[in-house]
């Protein structure tokens, strides 16, 4: 069972919807999915009380430097992965979880203070791999990208991003209503009410695609029970 990281230390980088987008589509899929909630803000853990029972996902609230370790290992029996998401500022948490993970996920806005934040974790991920000699797979998902518009900004951080050789995942994430409603309205991009939100097929294909190419990075495996079934 992987343990996927999302991860930047800028504050409002698209990091908590990534994880719920990712996270949403892989429960549908049918895997059981465990989200430790290492975010002060606690959005996620705010979601899951607002939608009540979600099938095939499990939040793990209030998550430490000191438990994270503990509250994998005693949930690996019935979870097919891991997600992980960090607090939005540098943190002594962020090391540990790296270290834990089998991919980090680093999300990134069109802009250069999201670029910053996403360097100071690839930084890290390259100081472990220097001295630990821990190379740890990673990539960069850029997010809340206009679908009609590619902005100046934007095509300065993908330059940025490709003179460092950092692997970007093809598939961005859209800016769509529905990824914001998600976290008043509860549930998943499959319970919300389509005459209500605006372009949620397009917003359920682009989770779709994005889990689908992660997948292809971190493969999973369904527990030998739920394969039965």
């Amino acid at each position: 069972m992987p343990v996927i990281t999302f991860a930047n230390t800028k504050g409002g980088a698209g990091k908590t919807t990534a994880v719920l987008i990712l996270a949403g589509e892989l429960a549908r899929q049918g895997y059981r999915i465990t989200i430790l909630d290492a975010d002060p803000q606690h959005w996620i853990s705010r979601w899951h009380e607002l939608s009540g029972d979600v099938p095939n996902i499990s939040v793990i609230s209030y998550v430490t430097m000191a438990s994270i370790q503990q509250h994998i290992e005693e949930n690996r029996a019935h979870t097919d992965c891991f997600i992980i998401d960090l607090p939005g500022a540098r943190n002594p948490l962020l090391a540990t979880a790296l270290g834990l993970s089998d991919h980090v996920l680093i999300p990134i806005q069109g802009c250069a203070m999201d670029a910053r934040g996403g360097a100071q974790v690839l930084e890290l991920l390259q100081y472990l791999s220097e001295k630990a000699k821990i190379d740890i797979p990673h990539s960069v998902v850029l997010t809340r990208v206009n679908s009609l518009v590619t902005t100046r900004a934007l095509l300065s951080v993908k330059m940025l991003l490709a003179e460092k050789q950092v692997h970007v995942l093809g598939t961005p994430i859209v800016e769509r209503s529905a990824f914001r409603d998600i976290f008043d309205c509860g549930g998943t991009l499959y319970s919300m009410d389509p005459h209500r939100v605006s372009n949620l097929d397009k917003a359920q294909e682009n989770a779709r695609q994005f889990a689908d190419e992660m997948m292809r990075y971190v493969p999973l495996r369904m527990g030998a029970r739920r394969r039965a079934a």
